[in-house]
């Protein structure tokens, strides 16, 4: 029975996913799980791929229809194996210790719902670029030493004020997760939707200050990609008016007032 599942929502570009699956392959803890939900755009090829490791660890499964994004999210929680899932995008790069220093924060903090860590920021070639979104995402973060223990109001005002957890670092508990999942009306925000929801329901999310994945930037990311065309902004500006809402019905002024004046967006 693995420990951990890593989980890739494949869509296309096999040579990023070969590197995904080797620094999954590649991780310090080998009770380990890897799931490819491919959506089937790239045909046989990423089943060629994935045989070509030899390793019994790795489990394909292609998608009978593409599902888009959201919901092929939520099918790699469903299909693990493991209790702790983590959901690899198919061009990022795990750490070496990135499976262990999850495992670890679960053991350490055992009601929380995921764990998250800091990302190194790559480019298309894998080399270090500079991002600036992401060292201003990196003011929000709380100072001091030690786990980060997110829960409450208070998170949830610093999440909408700078967003500065790295998604696709979150290693969820299935157990406590249950049946939330990923909300299939967003193409771009489901992530801050999902964390935040999380905590306006009592839960608590605890980050590592270690950066132990890799996240790129490159051009033709769906980031990039709905930045370029607006979809992202008009996304992030509806959520925030109905974060606002549903803080203000809990009676959270502070964080509603966070959401309604929507800073970050403007500034963005």
């Amino acid at each position: 029975q693995p420990r951990i599942t890593i989980a890739i929502p494949f869509h296309k570009g096999l040579d990023y996913l070969r590197l995904a699956v080797a620094s999954a392959l590649a991780q310090d803890e080998g009770r380990l799980e890897l799931l490819v939900c491919d959506e089937g755009a790239e045909g046989e090829k990423p089943a060629e791929l994935l045989r070509g490791f030899c390793d019994a660890r790795i489990r394909h499964h292609r998608n009978r229809e593409p599902l888009g994004m959201a919901r092929n999210w939520n099918q790699c929680i469903d299909l693990a194996r493991a209790e702790r899932v983590t959901l690899l995008h198919q061009d990022d790069l795990l750490q070496p210790g990135y499976a262990s220093l999850m495992l670890a924060l679960g053991a350490a903090h055992p009601e929380a719902v995921a764990g998250f860590c800091g990302a190194r920021i790559i480019g298309a070639r894998g080399e270090p670029v500079f991002s600036f979104p992401d060292r201003i995402k990196g003011l929000f973060v709380p100072r001091g030493s030690g786990d980060l223990l997110l829960r409450g109001e208070a998170a949830v005002g610093r999440l909408l004020a700078g967003n500065f957890i790295m998604t696709p670092t979150l290693c969820f508990d299935r157990r406590i997760l249950g049946a939330l999942r990923f909300s299939e009306e967003w193409r771009q925000v489901q992530d801050l939707e999902l964390t935040t929801r999380l905590l306006e329901a009592g839960h608590l999310l605890v980050g590592s200050r270690e950066r132990a994945y890799c996240y790129r930037r490159h051009a033709q990311s769906a980031t990039e990609q709905q930045s370029r065309s607006l979809l992202r902004f008009e996304e992030e500006f509806r959520l925030y008016d109905h974060v606002a809402e549903r803080c203000a019905r809990r009676g959270w002024s502070r964080a509603a007032r966070v959401a309604r004046r929507k800073t970050m967006l403007k500034l963005h």
